[in-house]
């Protein structure tokens, strides 16, 4: 059994690493070791960060935006694994931080990236690689793929798209599996239930539907309808789940948007995160505690009991929420517009992407006090 997570204090939340590149930044994600940090930008590049030497490496081989990745481990990832790779990387900053310190940086995981973007292609890399290039290239989707996930055994590949439809590929091959039709507009979101059985996915309007993998079944719909809004004056839609994560036990789904929208064309709104309960399909609204105009683009649970989401519009912020509270109850202001939020695997940390072109690691941990300055990892 796994030990549970310590409580963190999100007050405590400071800027430990930043890297900036000159185009607006859309995704971001964490390798499930936590070394790497990924992040897709307008550029049509996914940018690489190393935790461990700071380096910088660019994947290039996509020609529009990327908004979909996740990992297909090589090899499997299991909390030994994570465990033993912070060792790691304790031990080298222990060593490198040593007057004189020659010690090279330890070598990666093997871990395989699959990435998405908005002309339809599903590209495989080697993420692990000094210098990773596609290796395989599958179009999937008949113009953008929204979002792509990782069934939690690593076999399959999920994604969806503004087609209607929600796939399934293999991992392995990058063969089709299944087509999942159902939707009636675009699909923004999907992510696997823990239990690895199940899939949810999410549309513009904010229906939710929970598949059944073993028959391709829809088996019910759930309601995020308050993340949609009609806009008669401009005859135009705005919504969808910008963000969709399930939390460690399958219990909650967490989709986040728009809500309250006054204005489509300049989108005009409010950020809003629906929390439902997945065994009987009731739903909480979490809002901010302060007036926030904008949308929440990216949104995750901490194994510590905390909800914590991402958004921008009005400038750029991160929302926590505790236990059962429906108001945040503590708050990050960002330098820009946040695009999206990753949690660390260790949970000490997490990153934000950010409309500037800057991604930006916060550590939730105590500051070192050794050498009068903080630890960079």
């Amino acid at each position: 059994m796994t030990s549970p997570q310590p409580p963190i204090d999100p007050a405590t939340a400071r800027v430990e690493r930043e890297w900036k590149q000159p185009s607006s930044l859309i995704g971001c994600r964490f390798d499930p070791t936590g070394r790497f940090l990924f992040a897709s930008a307008q550029d049509s590049t996914i940018c690489r960060y190393d935790l461990l030497t700071g380096t910088q490496t660019t994947l290039a081989g996509h020609a529009s935006w990327v908004r979909g990745m996740a990992f297909a481990p090589t090899v499997p990832f299991a909390a030994a694994a994570v465990a033993a790779a912070g060792r790691t990387r304790a031990g080298f900053l222990a060593t490198a931080g040593g007057a004189g310190a020659t010690l090279p940086a330890p070598r990666p995981h093997p871990l395989t990236l699959v990435s998405a973007d908005y002309h339809g292609r599903l590209l495989w890399w080697h993420a692990d690689a000094e210098s990773p290039k596609p290796f395989r290239d599958v179009t999937a989707h008949d113009g953008w793929i929204r979002a792509v996930a990782i069934s939690p055994d690593g076999k399959l590949v999920a994604t969806c798209g503004n087609d209607h439809l929600v796939k399934l590929w293999s991992a392995a091959d990058g063969s089709h599996v299944r087509t999942l039709s159902g939707h009636t507009c675009h699909v923004y979101n999907v992510a696997f239930h823990p239990g690895g059985g199940r899939l949810a996915s999410a549309d513009l309007k904010g229906v939710v539907k929970d598949w059944d993998l073993a028959t391709g079944a829809c088996v019910r719909d759930l309601d995020a309808k308050v993340l949609h809004k009609y806009d008669g004056g401009f005859r135009a839609d705005i919504g969808g789940a910008r963000g969709m994560a399930f939390d460690a036990t399958g219990l909650r789904l967490a989709c986040c948007g728009i809500t309250d929208v006054s204005n489509a064309f300049a989108g005009v709104g409010n950020p809003l995160v629906v929390v439902t309960d997945w065994a009987g399909g009731k739903p909480r609204l979490l809002k901010p505690k302060d007036a926030f105009q904008g949308t929440a683009w990216g949104v995750a649970f901490h194994p510590a009991g905390h909800v914590v989401a991402v958004g921008g519009g009005s400038g750029g912020k991160v929302w926590f929420w505790k236990g059962d509270e429906t108001v945040s109850s503590h708050v990050v202001n960002l330098p820009a517009s946040g695009r999206d939020l990753a949690l660390h695997p260790s949970g000490d940390r997490f990153a934000v992407a950010l409309a500037s072109g800057a991604v930006q690691v916060y550590t939730l941990a105590a500051p070192a006090k050794s050498r009068g300055k903080l630890i960079a990892v």
